[in-house]
């Protein structure tokens, strides 16, 4: 009796030190399987790569968004400089907006684009800043006054572009209003052309 319980301790001892190995040797086959990695490894970089290339096309827009608004308040600044905008009493702001935005068809949703035009006494005095508060909102008191022959007049045209990858902390830098959107504003600064009566 007492000889079986011995040859059963060990058993019992043989029996543990394989179990052990057994475990160990299962650890090391796992730490040193590489089968999924590549997917893990995909979902760690995926997300901030994803979110990267999101802001960067983003920013690439609003440029270009922003070259084609200059682009289009030089060509209908262009309509005050010579005095086709004062020709007739039917060439309002209205007039004006409409043909700033039949340059920019397409880009821009033209019932938000905003129209400033101003006559100044020299070139000294004109304002160029944002017209945008302490608080991130655009100011609105624009106006429209294309003036007359040798008049020094500043044209603005303003477009609040939503900014979506900003939600996303990376181009939080881009949004310059309240509204998570970024103020797209070109300007044409001229004195008008004295409209074929003499000179300036």
């Amino acid at each position: 009796m007492i000889q079986a319980i011995r040859a059963g301790l060990a058993a019992g001892t043989r029996r543990l030190p394989r179990m052990k190995l057994l475990r160990i040797k299962t650890v090391r086959r796992f730490a040193r399987g590489e089968d999924g990695i590549a997917a893990v490894e995909f979902g760690i970089v995926a997300a901030p790569f994803l979110a990267l290339m999101f802001a960067i096309m983003e920013t690439a827009i609003v440029f270009f968004a922003s070259q084609t608004l200059e682009t289009a308040v030089a060509d209908s600044a262009r309509l005050i400089m010579t005095g086709q905008a004062q020709s007739a009493a039917q060439h309002d702001e209205a007039w004006f907006k409409q043909q700033a935005c039949a340059k920019i068809l397409g880009l821009f949703d033209c019932t938000k684009i905003k129209v400033d035009v101003k006559t100044y006494t020299g070139f000294s005095s004109i304002n160029t800043a944002k017209p945008i508060d302490a608080n991130g909102n655009l100011q609105t008191n624009f106006g429209y006054s294309p003036g007359t022959a040798c008049e020094i007049v500043v044209v603005r045209l303003m477009y609040e572009w939503p900014m979506y990858v900003s939600l996303l902390g990376l181009s939080g830098s881009l949004s310059d209003l309240a509204n998570s959107k970024r103020l797209l504003m070109a300007t044409a600064a001229f004195r008008n052309e004295p409209f074929g009566a003499g000179s300036c």
